[in-house]
């Protein structure tokens, strides 16, 4: 599919928090609209495609909308958002991102979100949450690394499976060797990482899936298109053909008992690291008191 790129100067780039992320942080930031990964694996079950306000009826993965004005925004919006953001959630904590990827293959001629960080560096955030699907992240390793020194950074790194290919299905946008691999060289630089196993897939070795994350990430957090899609008992997903596959390779791994049972294996494997759904996004462990 073909996907049209357009270039913006946006209104706005900090949204306080809202729904979903409420919990999670003060502020979401896209610094694209749309996701030029919408035509590989994660975009099958991504719920932002369901959201009519931003596709305006596109089809999912064929547009992508650059905010060229993103770092500029950032610089201009702060001083009143931190104060805002400290007066009624405490901190000032931004998600980067949950509508898009910041880094998105057209992000290496672009360059947007690696503007934003630049700007946060003088600018810092309480917390920043940036989350991916790809090891495309380790080009702004260390810019992150910098800005672990003055901000409270954590990467999410989605890795939804250890199985590279579901029957009739995309392949991923970046395989699962290369999204370990990246985890593990950002956590050997000290930066945070948790594995985001979501939507969580059918996984083959569970016990030796997690044991592969435990050496290489901080903590794992489950989430299941049940609950975890924005809708009542996933019935966005259930739209798809995602839950069919689901259950053809793994009979079972559409319904919610699944989750509980991948939980039960990762906490054998990582005790008190392991978060799910949104109180793991969150920061939230079980069986970590805070």
């Amino acid at each position: 599919m073909a996907i049209r790129i357009e270039k913006v100067a946006a209104s706005s780039i900090l949204s306080r928090a809202s729904g979903y992320l409420e919990t999670v942080c003060s502020h979401s930031l896209q610094p694209y609209v749309g996701c030029s990964f919408g035509n590989s694996l994660c975009g099958v079950g991504c719920y932002v495609q369901h959201n009519y306000f931003l596709t305006r009826g596109r089809e999912w993965g064929s547009f992508l909308t650059a905010k060229m004005n993103a770092a500029d925004l950032y610089r201009l919006q702060f001083a009143r958002e931190q104060t805002w953001a400290r007066r009624i959630k405490d901190r000032f904590a931004i998600f980067m991102s949950s509508s898009t990827d910041p880094f998105v293959p057209q992000e290496k001629k672009l360059g947007i979100t690696r503007r934003v960080l630049m700007a946060m560096l003088a600018h810092p955030p309480d917390v920043l949450i940036v989350q991916t699907h790809t090891d495309s992240i380790l080009a702004a390793s260390s810019l992150l690394q910098d800005l672990s020194s003055v901000s409270d950074v954590r990467v999410h790194l989605s890795i939804e499976s250890d199985r590279d290919r579901l029957p009739g299905l995309p392949p991923p946008a970046c395989s699962v060797a290369a999204r370990f691999d990246a985890a593990r060289r950002l956590k050997k630089i000290g930066l945070r990482v948790h594995v985001t196993v979501s939507p969580l897939l059918p996984i083959e070795h569970p016990q030796q899936f997690f044991e592969k994350i435990a050496h290489c990430a901080d903590a794992v957090i489950l989430d299941h298109f049940i609950e975890g899609d924005g809708s009542r008992a996933g019935s966005r997903t259930l739209k798809t053909n995602l839950p069919a596959v689901m259950e053809k390779v793994e009979p079972g791994s559409a319904k919610l008992d699944y989750r509980q049972h991948m939980i039960e294996v990762a906490q054998t494997v990582m005790p008190g690291r392991v978060g799910v759904g949104i109180s793991g996004f969150a920061g939230k462990f079980i069986g970590v008191q805070k």
